[in-house]
């Protein structure tokens, strides 16, 4: 049975102009209380982003939503995410493709979307633990590529691992700050020339930042 919740979400994705019943399916049939902290599970629902672990965050689901519905998704195609985060990302994506390939920096958040993706029975997601800025060229090029933290500029390494055609969608920017409050969610498309861009809405996102967090001699996490 469909939660009441997840039926009141899809209202007012579909409000603010998600018109890919697609994507909108997949996000009511994905339990977003699952990827949320137990203090929030009461918010889970909320089309808000919420705090994680790692000092990082579960996106709206607005977002989530636009971002999904702007990648044009095939049944066929392989996606790469690079932030798996709390993983509801990627088990949005896994319903609409053929494969998902998802990169983390924090091990523990990728060992706990792992186990979410196995209760969950989303056997078409692969976990990696590594830099999100080298993306996965073992299994490059793919057809569709989500970042889910800012970027301060586009990197040309992610760029080539897209196919020609491929779509990438990005929150581009840098950190918030009193200078900047907001980034761009862009939209690339690769072409035979080059790419083309197009600038989507200002949104804000946790900074991407490259490398793996070290690890202190109590085993606590730096960032």
């Amino acid at each position: 049975m469909t939660d009441t919740r997840a039926i009141s979400l899809i209202m007012s994705l579909r409000g603010q102009g998600i018109t890919d019943q697609r994507v909108l399916s997949a996000i009511e049939r994905t339990p977003r209380e699952t990827f949320v902290d137990d203090p929030f599970e009461a918010n889970a629902y909320e089309n808000s982003a919420l705090p994680i672990a790692c000092g990082q965050t579960i996106s709206q689901p607005y977002i989530v939503a636009l971002s999904t519905q702007e990648l044009e998704i095939q049944a066929n195609h392989r996606v790469l995410e690079i932030g798996t985060g709390s993983g509801y990302q990627a088990a949005v994506l896994a319903q609409l493709c053929r494969m998902v390939y998802t990169v983390e920096r924090h091990k523990p958040l990728m060992q706990l979307a792992h186990s979410r993706f196995q209760q969950l029975k989303l056997h078409n997601i692969v976990t990696r633990h590594g830099d999100g800025f080298q993306g996965w060229p073992e299994q490059a090029p793919f057809d569709r590529i989500l970042l889910t933290a800012a970027i301060p500029d586009l990197s040309p390494t992610l760029i080539d691992q897209l196919k020609p055609g491929g779509i990438l969608v990005a929150p581009v920017g840098k950190p918030v700050s009193a200078e900047s409050n907001s980034q761009d969610l862009v939209k690339i498309i690769r072409t035979e020339e080059g790419t083309s861009r197009q600038s989507l809405i200002p949104v804000v996102f946790v900074p991407m930042v490259p490398g793996l967090p070290q690890v202190n001699s109590d085993g606590e996490t730096r960032k």
